[in-house]
């Protein structure tokens, strides 16, 4: 694997923004120290990034890009309660992460509240992306609400993001994984 300074100017920039931006908050980090960071020229992040929220929409599709692929090689072959436990522990692994921070999705949206944005329709995508994943495994469950039961799913994601970052992060994942049992019952692992 490359180091930082041996990626392109572009790709320095997202991964450069992508761990600031997540331990810093994407308003906290200035266009000045994104340039100083990643070793580039003004020029260099204007040519391949017009504005900073074309770089703060590159790093959450980056992100999401990540996050599905996971999900993707989670699901794989597995019966439907098996590949949703391993959805759930892909999604729920990253609270473990040294540097967690909650969830990407649920902190950009929280520093960009106008939904018309355009940082906001990638959020946006990748949370159907997730409702839709969830709604399909329920389905598979032979849930009888698939939408309420990935609407509830949603939510526990969120609440597990956010509760993981204030407590203890592994009580979080036996509450979520407890949960997901007692939504599916018929199905308890």
């Amino acid at each position: 694997m490359r180091t930082p300074s041996e990626l392109h100017p572009k790709d320095r920039l997202l991964h450069t923004a992508s761990r600031l931006f997540y331990a810093e908050g994407i308003h906290a980090v200035g266009v000045e120290r994104l340039i100083n960071e990643a070793q580039v020229t003004r020029a260099t992040f204007y040519r391949h990034y017009p504005a900073k929220d074309d770089l703060v929409a590159a790093y959450l599709t980056t992100t999401a890009e990540g996050i599905r692929e996971a999900v993707a090689a989670a699901r794989e072959g597995k019966p439907p309660h098996e590949a949703l436990h391993a959805v759930m522990a892909v999604l729920g692994d990253a609270t473990l992460e040294d540097g967690f921070r909650g969830c990407q999705f649920l902190n950009a949206a929280a520093e960009y509240p106008d939904r018309a944005h355009p940082v906001r329709a990638v959020i946006d995508d990748q949370r159907s992306w997730l409702f839709g994943v969830l709604r399909d495994l329920a389905a598979d469950l032979d849930h009888p609400d698939p939408d309420h039961a990935a609407r509830l799913l949603v939510l526990l994601h969120d609440g597990a993001f956010q509760s993981a970052e204030l407590d203890n992060p592994t009580v979080v994942r036996e509450t979520l994984r407890r949960t997901i049992n007692q939504l599916f019952p018929a199905h308890e692992a």
